[in-house]
């Protein structure tokens, strides 16, 4: 029975910790979205997770070399945006540009770097509340 309980305790210390950490996150996204001029595009916070996906050009995102930069190119936060009703279903929308990579600050490259993986860890949050409602939907009917 102590096992049980233990592990009970230790999966709510977890979920616990996830909440904790996806309302900071959400906390220092919205921070960079105004630092980084995002909202001058995209007037409402909320509406960034309309997009499919946001990526970046210009910096790597692979565990092997975050951060690093790729010369020659520009960096710029790219957001997709689908529509499967429209001729061509995808789009590329810019959503900040920052000029050559090789020219813009570190810890301004850091922050789009940051801003891209917090949208991606918060947007990976409501896929997993999106499929857990369909699940509890479709076996409650």
């Amino acid at each position: 029975m102590s096992s049980a309980l233990d592990r009970l305790k230790n999966l709510t210390s977890k979920i616990s910790g996830y909440e904790m950490t996806r309302k900071e996150n959400l906390k220092l996204l919205e921070e960079l979205y105004k630092s980084l001029h995002v909202n001058q595009k995209i007037d409402d916070f909320s509406d960034l997770f309309h997009f499919k996906a946001i990526n970046l050009s210009g910096v790597s995102l692979k565990d092997e070399n975050l951060g690093e930069i790729k010369k020659g190119k520009y960096l710029q936060i790219l957001a997709i945006s689908y529509d499967k009703e429209a001729v061509i279903k995808s789009k590329n929308i810019s959503l900040a540009y920052f000029g050559r990579v090789e020219n813009v600050d570190e810890k301004l490259k850091n922050d789009v770097v940051a801003f891209v993986l917090r949208w991606r860890f918060e947007k990976s949050f409501m896929t997993l509340e999106h499929y857990h409602n369909l699940l509890e939907s479709h076996t409650s009917a």
